[in-house]
């Protein structure tokens, strides 16, 4: 039996579903429940309820004071254990980002983001994932407060704040700045952190928790809804929630050679509950590859 369920979720399935009036956790620290909650009240009729002791950046922090352990789906459902254990209730739901090079484009920033539920009443975890393809994630090193205008004026400030540290830490400690959104703090932080960096210099980062970078918080908000989308969503063979896409087939024919490229052939579904499969086309109607991505054609 596979609890494996990590897809883009299923268009156009119903808005309630085996979920309505019961009860869930939501593990978050930084705010989340103002995108999640919303989504899951209205989608499914699920009470979310968000306790304010759990203590999330025990489990990894986005500043690395504190590693992550495990991948990110790892990282997320530790999450939403952590909620369950301290409500008691069988129902959790946590999320998880990861940003850097993009995943496809490796010359641009890009994002995943990642939310799960774990429902230990039917045994099963589902998960669904989207791709932040513009997210508000940037870096400079700088000196002083006039060499930022233009990242400032890039990244948004200070509706993003921003995070402050010694460039090259002129010792072991960790000394990090958090949650700057005021030019009298960012003032503040540089002259503390470049005093501090053998170099001299400062490191200015977007800050990624989900309440101090609201393209990230509208990100999480999109995720949520496609997570009640794919619940409410049943499987075919035996009826239980979170059915859809957990994989892909590549080998769309070339339209040169008829060789398989590495193109997506086929979409592959499947429930996080039982064994069913399905082979789905894809959904753009394409049945032949570019010979660009035929490694015979352009080896």
């Amino acid at each position: 039996m596979s609890n494996d369920g990590h897809s883009q979720a299923t268009i156009g399935c119903p808005l309630s579903g085996p979920y309505a009036r019961q009860r869930a956790v939501l593990a978050t620290m930084h705010g989340k429940e103002a995108a999640i909650v919303p989504a899951f009240q209205e989608r499914l009729e699920l009470t979310v309820e968000t306790p304010s002791a759990i203590d999330t950046d025990a489990l990894g922090t986005f500043t690395g004071e504190i590693p992550r352990a495990g991948t990110i789906r790892e990282a997320a459902i530790a999450k939403a254990r952590l909620g369950m254990a301290a409500t008691g209730l069988s129902i959790g739901i946590a999320s998880e980002g990861s940003y850097g090079p993009h995943p496809h484009v490796p010359f641009i920033p890009g994002g995943v983001e990642l939310m799960v539920l774990v429902d230990d009443g039917r045994g099963i975890v589902v998960s669904e994932y989207l791709i932040d393809d513009a997210p508000v994630y940037e870096h400079v090193v700088a000196a002083e407060i006039g060499d930022l205008r233009t990242f400032l004026d890039h990244i948004r400030f200070p509706d993003h704040a921003v995070i402050v540290r010694p460039h090259e830490p002129d010792d072991g400690s960790v000394l990090i700045h958090k949650g700057l959104r005021t030019a009298e703090a960012l003032e503040s932080a540089l002259e503390t952190s470049t005093l501090r960096s053998r170099d001299n210099r400062a490191l200015i980062q977007t800050d990624m928790r989900a309440h101090m970078n609201p393209t990230r918080m509208a990100s999480i908000g999109r995720l949520a809804r496609a997570l009640c989308d794919r619940l409410a969503t049943p499987c075919p063979a035996c009826g239980a929630p979170g059915y859809g896409q957990i994989d892909v087939e590549t080998g769309l024919p070339c339209e040169w050679c008829g060789a398989p490229s590495i193109m997506v052939r086929y979409q592959i579904f499947g429930c996080v509950a039982c064994e069913f499969r399905e082979m789905r086309p894809r959904p753009d109607g394409r049945t032949h590859a570019d010979p660009g991505h035929c490694p015979e054609c352009n080896p």
